[in-house]
């Protein structure tokens, strides 16, 4: 599913201005890359959890650079365990000999509060925070940091284009994956970890979004990571998704909406919806994306099966603002032309044709959960989608309207039945199987 030929249609992010300069831009070929899985290393667990066993060891291994990319950046449990790696990492600098180079560590987030975003410069290159501004984000004191190379940036475009991906890459050999923020919320949330050349295509596009005029060379023969479990090779797609300041906004936009930006994230998952055969499983914070909506029923009209599983009240106001409705309206929509659909369908045969066994071109099956908050987790912020059990996607993209017409994101697909089967099994782990099986479905 994932080949040369299913980038055919990628084409048409030339036409993109915002592309256009991109290393993929000539060339969505370049997007098409190996990438190594652990999947024993796929995490799930809360944002506290994700940076307490993947992602902050991860720095702790660092031995060159660290490139740090969150979307919301708050005062949290989460930035109090990262501000004690800081400390520990300049001291361990520190107890090195003198020649050695200090740890580059870079920074980067785009969201910390509205004041922050309406008074935000929309320059591409972002707002450096300098060392006496350090403190007001919860970072220690520059005099406990000298021993890093430490630069923190911020990046947001007004009205509405928040730089939406979160990933970390290490000494530009490994990069972790993960779909939560640098926040305080107890939410579900999971983490990727890749290697491999895949890798590469990460670096390049962090250089173009936040690292420009800051771009030195690593040491010639920078150490390879050691996966702490067997990695496996597989197909993979690189789906950045650069961000829009006209969200061609329209208030129904069920009912009515202009195509979205054909950007490499939008543009796989729409040929992925329309080449699915049996199945499409998607998880998802927010569902209110009427491309994705027109492209599920359309899959449901062809005999394939689609399962949502979304939240309830998570994020109203944002909703509201960016698309003019709200995930349970969506869905209650999605229902109803999905019944209706039914109906026309049956409509067309007599009662003797479906007796007899006669194909009546069935339609597939429609459910839709919303997740039972947890103890543990208040609500679900995974974004997972799989095709046929062949193909997973995760990143930063929801299935809303922000995601698909305005937010920059980025995510990777990859194919291959134990990736997904390993993915679905972790997440479906994570929860009470009462809550899983069964549960407020509708």
């Amino acid at each position: 599913m994932l080949s040369l030929e299913c980038l055919n249609g990628l084409t048409a992010t030339r036409g993109i201005e915002e592309n256009k300069t991109h290393f993929w831009g000539n060339d969505p070929s370049a997007l098409l890359k190996a990438a190594e899985t652990s999947l024993a290393d796929f995490t799930v667990g809360s944002s506290l959890e994700i940076y307490t066993s993947a992602i902050l060891p991860a720095f702790e291994s660092a031995q060159y650079e660290i490139l740090f990319v969150t979307c919301f950046w708050a005062r949290s449990a989460s930035l109090e365990k990262l501000c004690s790696t800081l400390v520990k990492l300049s001291h361990r600098a520190h107890s090195l000999s003198t020649g050695t180079s200090r740890l580059r560590v870079r920074l980067c987030f785009s969201s910390r509060s509205l004041t922050q975003k309406l008074f935000h410069t929309s320059s591409a290159a972002g707002y450096v925070y300098p060392p006496s501004k350090w403190r007001s984000l919860g970072l220690p004191p520059p005099e406990d940091l000298k021993g890093l190379d430490l630069q923190v940036k911020s990046l947001f475009v007004l009205p509405f284009s928040v730089m939406h991906p979160k990933f970390v890459i290490i000494d530009r050999q490994r990069v972790l994956l993960p779909s939560c923020n640098l926040s305080w919320e107890s939410w579900l949330e999971c983490c990727l970890p890749l290697t491999g050349p895949i890798v590469n295509s990460f670096v390049r596009f962090w250089h173009h979004t936040w690292g420009r005029n800051d771009w030195p060379d690593l040491p010639a023969t920078p150490l390879p990571h050691q996966a702490s479990s067997i990695a496996t090779n597989h197909t993979a797609v690189f789906l950045p998704s650069p961000h829009h300041r006209d969200p061609h906004f329209r208030p129904l936009p069920f009912t009515s909406f202009t195509p979205p930006p054909p950007t490499p994230l939008n543009t796989l998952l729409l040929h992925l919806f329309s080449r699915a055969q049996d199945a499409i499983v998607l998880l998802t914070p927010n569902l209110t994306s009427p491309p994705v909506i027109s492209a599920l029923l359309e899959a449901l009209s062809r005999g394939v099966n689609v399962t949502v599983i979304t939240n309830r009240r998570m994020m109203i106001l944002e909703q509201l603002i960016t698309s003019g409705t709200i995930t349970e309206i969506c869905m209650w929509k999605l229902r109803w032309c999905y019944n209706r659909m039914s109906r026309q369908k049956l409509s067309l045969y007599h009662y003797e044709d479906l007796e007899n066994g006669v194909d009546t071109g069935n339609i597939g099956s429609l459910q839709i959960g919303y997740y039972r908050p947890m103890v543990e987790y208040k609500r679900t912020h995974i974004k997972c989608s799989t095709i046929d059990d062949r193909v997973v996607v995760l990143g930063s993209g929801n299935m809303d309207r922000a995601s698909w017409y305005t937010s920059q994101e980025l995510g990777v697909a990859i194919e291959g039945e134990d990736v997904v089967t390993g993915v679905w099994k972790a997440i479906e782990g994570s929860f009470e199987e009462e809550i899983w099986q069964g549960a407020q479905w509708v």
